[in-house]
């Protein structure tokens, strides 16, 4: 890892920078296969995943075989904890309801505000290196809640043209209703568009490589929403002298071993502290069945020695981590005056990882500094906030004459006619 010392405040937007290629390097890419899924269907869908993942599929879907033989493969176990885990995060999203909002603005005039369901939803769920299936919990779990009508999850097969049987396992414990063995652009362009056989949805929804993030901010060009910009992992930690440095570095590493495009960072007031840590990364790193991958992150990575609390806190928010980690003998400074960040963990026995699996909270989060304006996977993501009204004949006498008076002002005789034809009846 490269390490900073005191950079002046100029040098931060470079010092920061992700290791993520531009949106134009990629989008010529994802826009012919959007254009060839959108022509031909499932047959484009099956072009694409024998390129990309190397097999011919004669069914888009996961049968009843295998969703049964799943069931009997996922080791009791494993069971048990994704049942930890679906209660925590059940929890957590179930206590997000809110009541209908109702207040009388006026005499007579009555307005609220509902929740309801977005009816069809689309959830990628990466595949690649590792079977995230507890991405399908952060995603379906809320999703169930909501009460999505249509709930479809794709996620790439592997040579064989299976899915791990644990995203099956979880995709049956959360109310999935349809698993399509299609991951990458292609999957993205099936959901946004739909096929002879995958239904167009209104919405989509988990994070994914470049390549899918891309198509992610291509689909809304076709009216199709999405949950946020969510990309390559990160991680940034801020850690004093009072920091236990072989955590951080544990921290550091579990980010780092999500893929060669992820990026960790450390931020410390203690020049002893960031030695330490980059020790303990050198030990633990060895270790570990994924270190060829945390390698390559490591080298897109940064520690960064700052002297004081406030110019930390000022370049963390300029980076708006995804996961940000505070470790210090002044959380309480960080956590009051943190803006920008995906989910924040507090203290020395509050991992990055518990928020990845079990805590309850969303581990589905903006990326890329898209924390300065995105919320991560809540409830709301998968719901409509609709308003209504009712005026009465009182209501309408109360406003009437400002509502005239604003639609002249306007020019717009017609909304000013629609009160006065109103009024006038009531006299």
């Amino acid at each position: 890892m490269k390490v900073i010392s005191n950079p002046p405040k100029s040098d931060w937007s470079t010092i920061l920078q992700r290791p993520t290629q531009t949106v134009e390097a990629i989008e010529e890419t994802v826009t012919a296969i959007f254009d060839d899924v959108k022509r031909n269907g499932n047959d484009g869908i099956k072009r694409y995943t024998a390129i990309f993942d190397g097999v011919d599929l004669d069914d888009l879907y996961v049968s009843e075989k295998e969703i049964k033989e799943a069931n009997s493969v996922v080791s009791d176990e494993l069971k048990a904890a994704i049942v930890v885990s679906k209660a925590n995060i059940y929890k957590f999203h179930e206590a997000q309801k809110t009541k209908k909002v109702l207040v009388e603005t006026t005499e007579g005039v009555e307005c609220w505000q509902e929740k309801r369901p977005i009816q069809k939803v689309g959830l990628y769920i990466p595949g690649g290196t590792a079977p995230l299936f507890s991405s399908v919990l952060m995603l379906a779990i809320p999703a169930q809640i909501a009460g999505c009508k249509e709930i479809i999850l794709a996620t790439p097969p592997n040579k064989q043209g299976e899915i791990n049987p644990a995203i099956i396992y979880a995709a049956q414990q959360c109310g999935v209703t349809k698993i399509l063995k299609v991951g990458g652009i292609q999957a993205i362009a099936a959901l946004t568009f739909g096929t002879e056989t995958v239904p167009k949805v209104y919405k989509i929804f988990g994070p994914g490589n470049q390549y899918v993030t891309v198509a992610k901010q291509l689909a809304t060009k076709y009216g199709v929403a999405i949950d946020m910009p969510a990309g390559p992992s990160e991680l940034l930690v801020v850690a004093d002298e009072t920091a236990n440095a072989s955590f951080v570095a544990s921290d550091l590493l579990s980010q780092a071993e999500h893929g060669t495009d992820s990026q960790v960072i450390l931020v410390s007031t203690s020049k002893e502290k960031i030695v330490e840590v980059e020790k303990e990364i050198t030990n633990q790193i060895i270790k570990l069945p994924r270190k060829d991958i945390a390698k390559k992150a490591i080298e897109n990575s940064k520690l960064i020695y700052v002297e004081n609390n406030k110019i930390a806190l000022d370049l963390i928010n300029e980076y708006g981590p995804e996961h940000f980690i505070v470790c210090t003998s002044t959380n309480n400074f960080y956590v009051d005056g943190i803006e920008n960040a995906g989910s924040v963990f507090i203290g020395d026995y509050t991992p990055e990882s518990a928020g990845d699996y079990a805590s309850g909270t969303n581990h589905t989060l903006p990326t890329n500094g898209y924390s300065k304006a995105y919320s991560g996977v809540n409830l709301d993501a998968f719901q409509k906030a609709i308003s209504f009204q009712k005026i009465s004949e009182k209501g309408i006498k109360n406003i009437g004459k400002s509502i005239e008076i604003l639609a002249d002002a306007e020019g717009l005789q017609a909304h000013k006619n629609a009160v006065t034809l109103r009024l006038e009846s009531l006299k």
